[in-house]
Parts: structure tokens; sequence; C-alpha cells
């Protein structure tokens, strides 16, 4: 058996390098899923992950036994190339970790046992993506795809709002590695100079950073005392500018890619996380969420479809329309003025947490699918969207 797994970015081999250095994770999970790939890798003849967005290209067995590949694509992939080197590797079964059609189509045509392990979420309203739905759900549906897993309820829901089968749909999720039992509820500091938020993520347009931008700017011409720190990669630079232009350099601390065990403890010593997705996103359900509920950190996210059935407002988070600037810097202000509504959102940070919580884990999915036992599709059918499990779940 050559296990093959295709993703978008994160470069294995880099990851790999890092942790053998002795260098921690730079977001949730990157640990264990670099190690359960190992572990599958023990097993079979090979386990090979190939990433598509890479500084170079390279194909080299690494520490950890597993073959690392990078196609050393820069922003946009060649399709007929990322199949040349899918082929050049002859896998027996493929994990694919990004909607890529072309590596559906492939697998089909080949009959190269598949299943996918997204992270995403389909946007149904304009023609143009109907249109790319509609192809993707019509591989996906397709015998040679064993099964269809996505990260949450929500996003496996669109999956099947865009025709994918739901008996083929499993919600997957992350080994918890950190809880909210860790934290005490929050109240808010009454003789605080300084209210803090942060941000973490991609620092890109299209999860809503230019938009937290203008919300602090606004906060900051009422003479409101409030700081940013935003902490990621993406186009800093150019929110750099931004800041500039709205002459709120002073208060915004850009912190680059930091080492996610530092993530929860950031958001702990803040007083609001913000999670200000814009639509177009495809999020499937953000870590930054998960992470926020364990701090106890109280959260404000915007309205972006894959919020909405977890994130409730005034109960376990504060909802602003996104892209909406203004609603954003209200409810900043909002709840940094009303500290009973600061501390109910901090009290039910857990239970909001718990009800995030689902059975299937990534390497599970994977592990069950391989070893192809009565027992493990027995589990896998019941921990389908279809089973009805999920009926009462928000996640």
């Amino acid at each position: 058996m050559r296990l093959l797994i295709v993703q978008y970015a994160g470069d294995y081999r880099e990851t790999v390098q890092r942790f053998v250095a002795g260098g921690g994770e730079t977001y949730y999970a990157q640990k264990y899923s670099v190690d359960a790939v190992a572990e599958i890798g023990k097993e079979i003849e090979e386990a090979a992950v190939l990433c598509c967005m890479t500084k170079e290209p390279y194909n080299e067995i690494l520490d950890n036994g597993v073959r690392g590949i990078g196609a050393g694509f820069d922003g946009k992939i060649d399709s007929k190339k990322l199949i040349r080197i899918i082929e050049e590797n002859n896998p027996t079964h493929l994990v694919v970790r990004t909607p890529l059609r072309e590596v559906f189509f492939w697998a089909i045509k080949n009959k190269v046992e598949t299943i996918a392990t997204l992270a995403d979420s389909f946007e149904t309203l304009r023609i143009r993506g109907k249109i790319k739905n509609y192809l993707l759900a019509n591989l996906l549906n397709n015998e040679t795809i064993k099964w269809v897993g996505n990260h949450g309820v929500n996003s496996c829901r669109s999956l099947q709002k865009i025709g994918v089968n739901s008996d083929k749909i499993i919600p997957w999720d992350f080994p918890a590695i950190f809880t909210p039992e860790s934290f005490s509820p929050k109240i808010l500091p009454q003789d605080a100079k300084t209210r803090n938020l942060i941000y973490v993520g991609s620092v890109i347009e299209a999860k809503g950073v230019g938009n937290l931008l203008e919300a602090l700017a606004n906060l900051r011409a009422k003479n409101l005392s409030v700081s940013l720190k935003i902490a990621g990669r993406g186009e800093t630079e150019l929110f750099i500018q931004k800041a500039r232009q709205l002459q709120i350099e002073d208060c915004v601390e850009f912190l680059g890619s930091v080492p996610h065990k530092a993530v929860v403890q950031l958001m702990r010593q803040a007083d609001i996380v913000i999670v200000p997705s814009r639509h177009e996103y495809p999020e499937g359900f953000p870590m930054t969420i998960y992470e926020a509920f364990c701090s106890r950190t109280p959260l404000i996210a915007s309205d972006h479809p894959m919020f909405t059935n977890n994130l409730k407002h005034g109960l376990n988070a504060m909802i602003f329309p996104a892209g909406n600037s203004i609603a954003l810097s209200a409810y900043i202000e909002k709840l940094l003025s009303e500290p009973e509504l600061y501390q109910s959102l901090s009290l039910a940070s857990y239970e909001a947490w718990k009800q995030l919580q689902i059975p299937v884990k990534w390497a599970d999915l994977i592990n069950c699918w391989l070893d192809d036992s009565p027992q493990n599709q027995q589990w896998l059918f019941e921990n389908r969207l279809a089973s009805g499990r999920y009926n009462s779940a928000t996640i």
C-alpha cells in the first residue's frame, strides 16, 4: 500500500525539520498531523505528503520515514504538473485535503481509492461558484471517492447543500490540545488604561483584517484607548501601510507567525478575541474560535455562514455583519462597557466549546478507511452525516 496525501499549503518537509530541531508548532494540531502520517507510514509500504505551495520542488525521505514532496508552486497550481507528480509517485491510495477537481478526476480515471479530508465551505450564490460546486459534487459522489470528510458539521452540511451524498460525508475534527478547564472565567478589569484586542490568522483582506483596522480607527476617533495585536502571516506590509493611513500605527502590533503554544496565552491576556472573516473566505470552522473559547476571553466574530449555527449573539459571542467596520467597533465598545455581558460571555465559553466536540478525528478517518475491517467501516458508517447523530448539533 502506497498512500499519498495531497495538500494545498503547509510545507511538510519544513515542519518535520523544525520539529527534529526542537522547534514548536505554528498552528493547531500541526504535530498531531505530522506524527499521525509517520505512524501510518510504519504500517504500509510508504506514506508520502505532497505539498503544492513550497519554496522549491523536492522529493525525499524525511527523518520520520515519510516521503516529503514539494511541488514548488507559488500562489497558483499548475494542474498538469501536479498530476505528473502524483503519477510519478504511483499511489495506491489518496487522501486529498483540498478541493482540487483535477486530482479527484485523475483518481477516478485511474481507479485509485480516495478519500477527502477537507476544511472548506462552499458558497452557492454566484453562478460561477454553483458551476464549480456542481462539478466538484459529481466527482465526490463517484464510488472511487469512498468518504468525503470536512472539518465540522456545518462545513459538512455545506457539502450536502452543493449535492454531495450525505451517506458518504463524515464530519471530522482534531483532538483537543487545550480545554477551557485550564482557565477560570474572566471579568472585565475596571482599572485598565488600555483595552487589548487580538486577531490570530492569515493577514489578508478576505479574513477581515482591513475591517478590523478600520474598526480600531473608529474607536480611537472616540478617544477610546484600545490596542490590537495581529498574529499571523500574509500581506503584512499592506496592512502596516493601512494602519499608517488610518493613523493608528501606534496602537497596532504585528507579531508575525507565533508558536502555536503561545496562541491561547495571547488570547487569555487580551480583553477580546476578534474573528472578522468575510463571507468570501472559504472557512471550514477556524481553530481560533476553539482557542478563544479555551482562553475564556470573550469573542466577537462576523456572521460568516460557517459561524452562525455555532455562535449565538449575546449568548456565547457577539456577532457583527461581515465587512461592517462600524458595527464591529460598536460591539467592541459595547462589550468593553458592559461588565455583566462580558462576564456572561466568558462563563458561556466552556459550554460553547463542549458543543463543538465531535467523535471522528482526522487520523481516525484515514486509519479506519485504510484498515477496511467490518468494525472500522461500521464505525465510519455510524458517524456519517446521514446517521442522524448530528441532527441537533450546531458544530
